[in-house]
């Protein structure tokens, strides 16, 4: 089997890839992630994930695509909550991509992050699936996220603060600190009971 990863930065493609290495599976990484704002955190991520790429030897597509006033519109108009709007568009990339480049299968590093909304992005990677008729490889990373940080702390990596919208930058600044530590208290149980 063959996997197109789509990766959306450098530090949570460090542990997807050790894992599927280990599990013997091949597999290249994409990198198209026209959500991250601004243009230059989406420079800054780019080029840690090629850092990542070169040290471990993995093959690398890059979307440099940027479009902004699309991407904000989209996140603003979207019926539900704004990251479906993100994770469909980067799913349906990936999984078209890897269809039309004789992939077997597509996935995600997005399912790294306990930050993440862990159903939607299944969600939206399924119905990805379905519409370009090629599987979605499953696998709930999570279990490997703190083994992700100290990899990409050894690497020396660029470590993000916030997911990459604009609207996720905000709110990083506007959160109170209370929720915050809250927000922390409830990650660090998720990881504690998935590592378990």
């Amino acid at each position: 089997m063959k996997i197109l990863l789509h990766a959306c930065c450098g530090p949570c493609a460090c542990y997807p890839t050790e894992k599927l290495a280990a599990d013997g599976k091949a597999f290249d990484i994409l990198y198209f992630n026209p959500n991250i704002h601004p243009y230059k955190e989406f420079k800054q991520r780019l080029s840690t994930l090629r850092q990542f790429c070169e040290k471990k030897q993995i093959g690398l597509f890059i979307d440099k695509s940027y479009p902004l006033e699309e991407t904000v519109r989209g996140m603003v108009c979207e019926p539900t909550v704004r990251c479906a709007y993100c994770y469909r568009v980067r799913m349906r990339y990936a999984a078209k991509f890897a269809k039309e480049n004789g992939y077997d299968a597509f996935s995600t590093t997005l399912l790294v992050s306990p930050y993440q909304k862990h159903a939607l992005i299944i969600k939206e990677a399924e119905a990805a699936a379905q519409e370009f008729g090629i599987p979605f490889y499953y696998e709930d990373f999570r279990v490997g996220y703190q083994r992700g940080v100290d990899i990409s702390l050894e690497m020396g990596l660029y470590r993000q603060q916030y997911c990459g919208c604009v609207f996720s930058e905000r709110d990083r600044y506007l959160m109170p600190t209370k929720v915050k530590e809250e927000k922390f208290t409830r990650v660090s149980k998720l990881i504690t009971m998935i590592n378990n």
